[in-house]
C-alpha cells in the first residue's frame, strides 16, 4: 500500500470513517454467512440433486478452490479498476451467484454457480481490509480491524443458525435466497459510501503465471475429488487430469523462475519464518472446515436430526470462536505466539479425538460441545500464525506475501476436505463389504434368536432392514476414521512449531 493510500482517510470525519467501516463489515458478514450457511443443507442438496456424498462435497471444494485462485488477484484488480468498482462488482456478482445457486436444478449447474461465488467473492475480504487500513489512521488500525473482524466471526454463527431454520421450514434453496435483502443493502451502501483511495494503472499482472497456476489447481482438485470414485490411475480421466495438473505446475514454476515480475515471487521463500508459516497455514486451512462438512450428514443421515438443530450445532463452533477470540484478546500479547500455535493445534487434535468417539447414539450436546471446542481452538491459531509468518519479512513484501498466504490457506481447505470425504467414502465401502459378509445363512449366529434379537435374514423386508443397519454402522466407521485423520494431521505439526523464530519485541 502506498503512502497515498495510507493517508487517504486523513481528511475524513469520524462519521464518514464509521459509515465506511460499517459498509465493509456488512459486506464481509455477507460473504462469511453465505460461505457457511450452505454447509447445513448439504444432505438436502444431495437428495434433491441425486448426488452422492463425495459429489455434493464438490460444491464446497470447488468454491474454495475458486476463492484460492482469485484471492491473489485482489491487489491487481484494485489498482487497475479502483476499490469502489471492484467492491461494487464483486458484491453484486456474488449476490447474483448466490441467487442462481438457489435456482440450480442439476449438480453441474450448482457447482458452476458456486465456482462463480468463489471467483466473485474472493476479493471482498482483502479489498475490505485494504479500505479499512487506508481510511483509519495507523493508530486506530487495531480498533477498526477488530470491529471489521466481527463480520468474519459472526458470519459462521448467523449463517448456519438461520440457514438451518430456513431449510427446515422451506427447502435448501431458500438458504441461498435468504441473504438477498442483505445483498441489496450491501450493494447500496458500497455505492454510496465507498470511494477510491488510489489507482495505479501501471500495475501489471503476470497472466501466464496466473493461468498456469489456475489450470494446475483446477486439474489437481478434479483428481482429488474424483480419484477415489474412478479408482485413481486406473481411469483415463484421472490420468489426463493428472498430466494437465503436472504440465500447468511445470509451466508455472519455470515461468516464475525466469520472469522478472512473477505472479507469486519465489524470493519470499528465502525467509525461513514465511516458508514455515506457509506449511502451517496449509494445515490451518486443512482443518478449518472439515468438521463443518462431516457433522451435518452424520447427524441428519444417521441420527435423523432436523436441519434447525444441525444449524445450531454448527453455530456452536462460531460461539466457541467468539469465546476464544475474547481469551486471545486478553492474553494474546502476553504469551509467546508459538505457545498460542501449540495450544491451537493441540486443541484441534483433541477435538478430532472427541469427534472420533461419536457413535450412532451421539447426543446433540456432545456434537455441540466438540464443535464449540474446535472453534475455540481455531481462535488461538490465526493471530499467532499471522504474526510469526510475517515477523521477519520486509514491509515492502507484505502485499505479495499476503496473497500467497491466503492462496495456500484456501488450497489446504479444498484439498483436505476432498481427502477426508474420500476417506469416509472409502472406509464406509470397505466396512460395508466386511460386515455384509456375515449376513449369510451360513452364519450360525442366526440360528439363535436370543442372540440376534429382532434381526432376521428371512424375507426381503428383513434383509433390507438389516442391510440398512449395516450401511449405517459402516458409515459411522467411515466418519470415525475421517475424524481420526483430522486429529492426526493437526497433531503432526506440533513438534515443528518451535522451528519458527519468535518476533523480537519492538520490531
Amino acid at each position: 500500500m502506498t503512502a497515498t493510500a495510507a493517508d487517504s482517510g486523513a481528511d475524513m470525519t469520524d462519521i464518514q470513517r464509521y459509515l465506511i467501516l460499517g459498509t465493509v463489515t456488512l459486506a464481509t458478514l455477507l460473504f462469511a454467512m453465505t460461505t457457511t450457511n450452505s454447509y447445513v443443507v448439504l444432505p438436502q442438496m444431495q437428495g434433491s440433486l441425486s448426488a452422492t456424498q463425495d459429489q455434493i462435497a464438490w460444491t464446497v471444494t470447488f468454491n474454495l478452490m475458486a476463492t484460492a485462485v482469485m484471492t491473489p488477484m485482489s491487489g491487481w484488480l484494485s489498482n487497475r479498476f479502483g476499490r469502489r468498482a471492484v467492491m461494487l462488482f464483486c458484491v453484486a456478482g456474488f449476490s447474483a451467484a448466490s441467487v442462481l445457486s438457489g435456482t440450480a436444478t442439476t449438480l453441474e449447474s450448482l457447482i458452476a454457480f458456486r465456482v462463480a461465488q468463489g471467483v466473485l467473492g474472493a476479493p471482498i475480504v482483502p479489498v475490505s481490509q485494504a479500505i479499512i487500513l487506508s481510511t483509519f489512521p495507523r493508530s486506530r488500525h487495531g480498533f477498526a480491524t477488530a470491529i471489521w473482524g466481527l463480520g468474519v466471526v459472526c458470519g459462521p454463527v448467523l449463517g448456519p443458525t438461520l440457514g438451518g431454520f430456513v431449510a427446515e421450514e422451506y427447502t435448501w434453496r431458500w438458504v441461498f435466497f435468504m441473504t438477498t435483502p442483505v445483498c441489496v443493502l450491501s450493494v447500496f451502501l458500497v455505492w454510496v459510501f465507498i470511494h477510491d483511495a488510489h489507482r495505479n494503472l501501471g500495475t501489471r499482472l503476470d497472466w501466464t503465471g496466473f493461468l498456469a497456476l489456475s489450470i494446475a489447481i483446477a486439474a489437481f482438485q478434479l483428481v482429488m475429488d474424483r480419484g477415489d470414485r474412478l479408482d485413481w490411475l486406473e481411469s483415463p480421466e484421472i490420468i489426463i487430469e493428472s498430466c494437465i495438473a503436472a504440465f500447468g505446475l511445470y509451466v508455472f514454476v519455470i515461468h516464475t523462475l525466469t520472469t522478472s515480475h512473477p505472479f507469486l515471487p519465489p524470493r519470499l521463500l528465502l525467509d525461513r519464518n514465511f516458508s514455515l508459516g506457509l506449511c502451517f497455514v496449509l494445515i490451518f486451512g486443512a482443518i478449518s472446515f472439515v468438521p463443518m462438512i462431516l457433522i451435518p450428514p452424520l447427524l441428519q443421515d444417521l441420527r435423523e436430526v432436523p436441519d434447525s438443530i444441525v444449524g445450531i450445532v454448527l453455530a456452536s463452533r462460531g460461539i466457541g470462536s467468539i469465546v476464544g477470540n475474547i481469551v486471545v484478546a486478553v492474553i494474546g500479547s502476553r504469551i509467546d505466539p508459538r505457545l498460542g500455535l501449540t495450544i491451537g493445534f493441540s486443541t484441534q487434535a483433541l477435538s478430532g479425538l472427541c469427534m472420533a468417539q461419536f457413535d450412532l447414539n451421539v447426543t446433540i450436546w456432545n456434537a455441540m460441545w466438540a464443535s464449540a471446542f474446535q472453534g475455540f481452538g481455531m481462535s488461538f491459531l490465526w493471530v499467532p500464525l499471522t504474526v510469526l509468518t510475517f515477523a521477519t519479512l520486509n514491509p515492502r513484501q507484505m502485499g505479495e506475501a499476503t496473497a500467497v498466504f491466503h492462496l495456500i490457506r484456501n488450497l489446504g481447505s479444498a484439498i483436505f476436505i476432498s481427502i477426508c470425504v474420500g476417506a469416509f467414502v472409502h472406509y464406509s465401502g470397505v466396512n460395508y463389504a466386511v460386515m455384509s459378509e456375515h449376513i449369510s445363512p451360513f452364519n450360525e449366529v442366526f440360528q439363535f434368536p436370543g442372540v440376534v434379537g429382532a434381526w432376521s435374514i428371512e424375507g426381503l423386508g428383513n434383509l433390507s432392514r438389516l442391510g440398512d443397519e449395516v450401511g449405517r454402522q459402516a458409515a459411522m466407521v467411515g466418519y470415525i476414521n475421517a475424524f481420526y485423520l483430522f486429529s492426526a494431521v493437526a497433531a503432526a505439526v506440533i513438534p515443528f512449531i518451535y522451528l519458527l523464530k519468535r518476533p523480537v519485541q519492538g520490531d
